[in-house]
């Protein structure tokens, strides 16, 4: 009987034993684990590409300041793709947009508050110079003028009509020939020529595409209009 009962008690502190090495096995396995986490969460917090890079509008390569409009503009592409314009995360212009066309392109933008208030393309090759003088000659003082071209932008421009982008703030229109390409950003009633022009001229030797030169874009920081 004694030595049956010895036999019960070591079971018995077996069974203790047991159990007591699988709770600490368990709490273990539960700590590493715990500690596993947080090593892989500091890991892939860590992991480059995981942290998203700031947004700039219209694409731009940094940010505007706060009293400036952001912009980006691009010239037509031969005579495949068209322009395209953009001004505080808003497409003014594009050929999603259904709203370019051949020649010259312009959209105009309040000077105070950003907004687009229209837009409009100018045919210089097959078309007629005269609607163009009227639109240049209908912009209102302190409007942001975009320009930009595709194909075409100068067969049908004249003297007048060049004067009048040149009054805006243009250094190049004088110089605009057959399919150059050329991005423009101005102002009516600006006082000095505009920092926001570029022009590249049409030439056999050096165009990009056959017959037209290289796609231009631009992106700036247009000052808001206080007054």
């Amino acid at each position: 009987m004694m030595r049956a009962g010895g036999l019960l008690k070591l079971a018995g502190l077996v069974s203790i034993l047991f159990l007591a090495t699988l709770l600490a096995l368990e709490l273990l396995e539960k700590n590493m684990n715990f500690k596993l986490g947080k090593v892989f969460a500091r890991f892939a917090s860590a992991e480059p590409g995981t942290t998203k890079p700031p947004h700039h509008q219209c694409g731009l390569s940094k940010s505007c300041p706060e009293d400036h409009f952001a912009f980006k503009i691009t010239s037509g592409a031969a005579s495949v793709v068209g322009p395209k314009m953009c001004l505080q995360d808003n497409i003014l212009m594009s050929g999603v947009k259904n709203n370019i066309g051949r020649g010259i392109n312009i959209a105009l933008i309040n000077g105070k508050f950003g907004n687009l208030t229209k837009t409009d393309s100018f045919d210089m090759w097959a078309g007629d110079v005269s609607p163009l003088i009227k639109f240049l000659n209908e912009i209102e003082d302190g409007t942001i003028v975009m320009m930009a071209t595709f194909d075409d932008p100068a067969t049908k421009l004249t003297s007048e009509s060049r004067k009048l982008i040149a009054d805006l703030g243009s250094t190049s229109i004088n110089d605009l020939g057959f399919r150059d390409n050329w991005v423009f950003v101005g102002a009516k009633g600006i006082k000095t020529k505009s920092p926001f022009e570029q022009h590249i001229k049409n030439n056999a030797e050096t165009n990009k595409y056959e017959g037209w030169p290289e796609v231009l874009e631009m992106e700036g920081c247009i000052p808001i209009r206080n007054e």
